[in-house]
């Protein structure tokens, strides 16, 4: 049976309505009865007790906000009652044990990948087209117009329209009536079986406004984040377009590739343009190379690959006041059953960890990645305040209405999709997952600069949780989304993959609800289910310029 109200830690002050609650409710509360002096919306909170002005608000255990006016036990906690707070935090490690889940259902599993020749599998078999400035963008739609659709890949339409067969029998003579009778629409699924490298998923085409103008820092992390997309092991192999004159020169992409000690086991091939004779021989030379090295992409085939070599995306956006009950902690179950298999799950968005930082701090594996962590989020604090800004006005209008009112609040939920896990690595944005375990990713916790993260650092699938509902894909990794809860689900199942709001229901604990994500991970990670974000083209790529971005 559905509870109407849940206190989430034994420490937390206000309870969260799982069900819209009416005025006059007596609830009780380890022991505490409190009643209802008004109606308490669903996945808002309410008070357990009375707060004077300055006293301190807990949630999930840790501190989220601090009371600007009195509130009486049973009313609302809001925007104008609370402001947030969070807890303070040091350099200094504390000790850590973590005791991994049972991994008895999936110590046997595996998922069928594709193998490159660094090792890494990937979930997908991507060739890339990118451009190294924006001024080549133009070229990059010409490219994509000349070889996705004839190749068989998906447009950004539902459906593609096959007029070149009413010409071919047009000028075979054929007659009104015949003609009206030609088939002429093709589904994706139709154009799939169709296509003319049937190993290759796709080809995809990295538009992006930087490369150029900016300061040259912005042009260096570019590249660094394209060699990573490069470097995923979800791609064979890349067809670069430079104009010449841009700052991010193809030098600068060639070495941040050889930083990443791949240069030579993939296929890229750089063109550019004012090297060129003409506009039209610079497209035909682009079209031609990607042809080829689509052949040699067909070459590779999925075959089965351990657990232990996803390299997993833990993302979140749109979130909501179930979020952190259902979704996220359904998901960090998931992660720590990878952690346990050998397997790498990424934790992103630091400006969603602020308020729990101590608790990374202290899950860190070894001292110079607490204080790398802490010196990260001390300099993307510093640098929100700099600008008249601060991490307290990251929750956006559709948290606050859906319960998550402080920065603290709604990051002690998000960063349960890291589990329980111990920290193995700290990375600052664009650099790379090497080492097995849970890793902590610097980006913003902007739903796409985040996403775009993780892939660049070598996320070769991410699970991206939601209780507000959003399209967010990318173009190399399947990105899969999960409600956090049922109505959601239902309202919005053409774009969810996942429903975590059967953990709310009681149908499903936290544990077989993380295992469920784990089983549909491993089906998409093989090519037996494709994405929603997949089947609808959703290819979001926005590079982060390391300026300030909640």
């Amino acid at each position: 049976m559905q509870k109407s109200y849940v206190q989430i830690d034994s420490k937390d002050n206000i309870i969260v309505a799982i069900t819209n609650l009416k005025e006059g409710l007596v609830a009780s509360v380890a022991g505490t009865e409190v009643i209802l002096k008004e109606p308490i919306k669903q996945k808002h909170k309410f008070a357990l007790y009375d707060f004077s002005v300055g006293d301190e608000l807990f949630m999930y255990g840790v501190l989220i906000g601090k009371a600007t006016k009195e509130i009486l036990s049973g009313t609302a906690i809001t925007v104008d009652n609370v402001k947030h707070a969070s807890a303070t935090f040091s350099d200094t490690k504390e000790q850590f044990v973590w005791e991994p889940p049972d991994i008895t259902k999936f110590k046997n599993s595996t998922f069928n990948g594709y193998h490159r020749k660094d090792t890494k599998v990937g979930t997908a078999n991507y060739w890339l087209v990118i451009p190294l400035t924006f001024c080549e963008n133009r070229n990059i739609d010409v490219l994509e117009a000349a070889l996705s659709e004839k190749l068989g890949y998906q447009t950004k339409k539902d459906f593609a329209v096959d007029t070149d067969a009413l010409i071919r029998k047009y000028k075979a003579g054929a007659s009104k009536e015949n003609l009206l009778n030609t088939p002429i629409i093709a589904t994706h699924e139709e154009m799939a079986k169709n296509r003319v490298f049937p190993n290759v998923d796709g080809i995809k085409f990295l538009k992006h406004d930087g490369g150029c103008g900016g300061i040259r820092q912005d042009s260096e992390t570019l590249c660094k984040l394209l060699a990573g997309y490069i470097a995923n092991p979800n791609v064979a192999g890349a067809t670069i377009l430079s104009l010449g004159c841009q700052n991010a020169q193809i030098s600068m992409l060639h070495n941040a590739l050889k930083t990443l000690n791949i240069d030579g086991d993939k296929p890229v091939h750089y063109l550019e343009q004012q090297g060129s004779l003409s506009e039209r021989h610079f497209i035909e030379e682009a079209v031609k190379v990607t042809f080829l090295g689509l052949i040699e992409a067909n070459e590779i085939e999925r075959k089965p690959a351990p657990l232990s070599k996803l390299v997993l995306g833990l993302e979140c956006g749109g979130s909501d006041g179930f979020s952190g009950i259902s979704a996220n902690p359904a998901l960090g179950y998931a992660s720590d059953l990878l952690v346990a298999l050998g397997g790498s799950p990424v934790l992103a968005e630091f400006p969603e960890l602020n308020g729990v930082e101590q608790e990374m701090i202290n899950r860190c594996a070894t001292e110079k990645d607490a204080k790398k962590f802490y010196n990260l989020m001390r300099a993307y604090s510093a640098a929100a305040v700099a600008v008249g800004s601060g991490f307290e006005n990251n929750p956006s209008p559709g948290n606050i209405k859906d319960g998550l009112i402080t920065d603290a609040m709604k990051s002690a939920g998000a960063a349960k999709k890291g589990g329980t896990s111990p920290v193995v690595a700290v990375l600052d944005y664009t650099e790379q997952v090497t080492k097995p375990g849970l890793n902590l990713l610097c980006t913003p916790g902007n739903d796409v600069e985040s996403t775009t993260g993780l892939v660049g650092s070598g996320c070769n699938i991410v699970v991206f949780t939601t209780g507000l509902g959003t399209p967010t894909g990318n173009p190399v990794a399947p990105v899969l989304k999960m409600s956090s809860n049922t109505n959601l689900y239902e309202r919005m199942n053409d774009i969810i993959d996942i429903n975590a709001g059967t953990v709310i229901s009681g149908e499903d604990t936290i544990a077989t609800m993380g295992e469920k994500i784990l089983e549909h991970i491993i089906k998409v990670a093989s090519g037996e289910l494709a994405s929603k974000a997949v089947l609808h083209g959703n290819n979001d790529f926005i590079p982060w310029k390391r300026g300030v971005s909640l």
